[in-house]
């Protein structure tokens, strides 16, 4: 079947949208309608809500919504709300707070909370000559031009806090770059950073075309290319950690206290020097930290990117945690550059997130950056706690259980069966569906 493009779909009713899409895509199926519609919310309000949350919307798409208790961080009992779909990540990130809560729990530090914006620019003029017009006047131009715009963050204690200009002539013909740091206090704030930056590129527009010390022929060859906040946050940096004696780390696997230590530290050393496990290490670590973004209403892909960035800022891939085992003391912490807010967005209207954050005892921005550090340490230790001892497939799979059963349609007394089944075996997906033959044929 050839389909056919369609002229202002956006204007559409949503019934209309799922009718032409039906029609169109899914062989006049109505049967397709009827799983998009399961999904509205009987609340016709909140529902109106979650459709103008994005474009062209027709349902909404679950997540399960889950709970991570036992979390001591900084001295305060929490627990962490959790928005995944991958089974085995809210029970680790639950086992591992568990684990440390009787040993004095996670411990945070914020480093810093800059973050970054550029205007890219196209300027045919020296660079020495560029600087000195910077330095002696557009700098206090550009700050002067953006007073109204930072006025509110100011007074809330944040704004911008410096602006450089960058020659990156050396790497592309006549490329500059206005580069800003900003303090957003508890907002994300890219509304914001992105409006002071394009004030910023028609600033440089007017007093490169009034500057008497360039010719005509500089004035002309500006090119504003973007003017554009970056999701790289390299000092906006928080630090989790957790600490103990070696002897105090009991394991239930049956390895000595100092076999672990020392195997969780050769798995850590192995994610630094190899990118192949560093990515799959790395990946384990954003699944924590990924669930608490998405629970708290803030933008996971950013998140994700400033990571795997950050984890490469030394010219190769690396792990983001590190351990060291001196003197009898275990050590694991990660440095995590985040950037993330509690006000604007979505946490202002999404009721769940609202929920997440009254939870979490309504936390700044920097209580908020600590959590999610803890939450990707917690998972990654989980993790690598499994990997180094059972192996990461008896408590992953077993948490897969469900979703093998679910495929076949299991009954609560077949599950209830599996469960004490596989009580003491891994669980595999073969294993599985042999044992439902057979339970069947009875």
């Amino acid at each position: 079947m050839t389909h056919q493009p369609v002229e202002g779909f956006s204007k559409l009713s949503k019934q209309r949208k799922i009718d032409w899409l039906i029609s169109e895509y899914l062989s006049n199926d109505r049967s397709y309608e009827q799983i998009l519609q399961q999904y509205w919310n009987n609340d016709h309000d909140l529902q109106k809500l979650h459709e103008e949350f994005s474009e062209n919307t027709i349902s909404n798409f679950y997540m399960p919504y889950g709970i991570a208790p036992n979390f001591l961080i900084d001295g305060k009992l929490l627990a962490l709300p959790m928005a995944v779909e991958e089974s085995s990540v809210v029970a680790a990130a639950s086992k591992a707070a568990k684990f440390w809560l009787d040993k004095g729990g996670f411990k945070t530090t914020i480093i810093n909370t800059e973050k970054l914006g550029h205007t890219h620019f196209i300027l045919n003029v020296e660079p020495h000559k560029l600087l000195h017009f910077f330095n002696f006047k557009l700098k206090k131009k550009l700050l002067e031009a953006t007073e109204d715009i930072t006025a509110n963050m100011r007074k809330r204690g944040g704004g911008i806090l410096d602006i450089k200009l960058i020659d990156k002539t050396a790497e592309l013909e006549n490329y500059f770059q206005l580069k800003a740091s900003f303090d957003t206090v508890d907002s994300m704030g890219a509304n914001f950073i992105n409006s002071c930056l394009e004030q910023f590129g028609k600033t440089l527009k007017e007093e490169v075309a009034n500057e008497a010390e360039f010719s005509q022929e500089e004035k002309e060859s500006l090119q504003i290319v973007m003017n554009i906040l970056s999701n790289f946050t390299p000092d906006c940096i928080v630090r989790a950690e957790v600490s103990c004696k070696i002897e105090d780390l009991k394991d239930d696997s049956g390895i000595s206290n100092e076999e672990f230590a020392w195997k969780f530290k050769q798995a850590v050393t192995i994610a630094e020097i190899e990118p192949y496990r560093a990515t799959t290490h790395n990946k384990g670590i954003m699944n924590g930290v990924d669930a608490v973004v998405i629970a708290t209403g803030n933008d996971f892909r950013a998140t994700e990117a400033c990571a795997h960035a950050y984890a490469s800022r030394n010219g190769k891939y690396s792990s983001l945690t590190h351990c060291t085992t001196d003197n009898g003391i275990f050590r694991f912490w990660i440095d995590l550059p985040i950037s993330v807010g509690v006000v604007g967005g979505l946490t202002n209207l999404h009721p769940l997130v609202k929920f997440s954050l009254a939870l979490l005892g309504k936390p700044s921005a920097q209580e908020l950056m600590s959590i999610l550090a803890v939450s990707g340490l917690a998972q990654n230790f989980g993790a690598l706690r499994s990997l180094v001892t059972t192996g990461i497939q008896k408590g992953h799979m077993k948490m897969h259980l469900f979703n093998i059963l679910n495929q076949f349609g299991a009954t609560e007394e077949e599950k209830q069966h599996f469960v004490t089944y596989f009580k003491d075996k891994t669980v595999s997906h073969h294993e599985v569906i042999s044992e439902l033959e057979k339970l069947r044929n009875k």
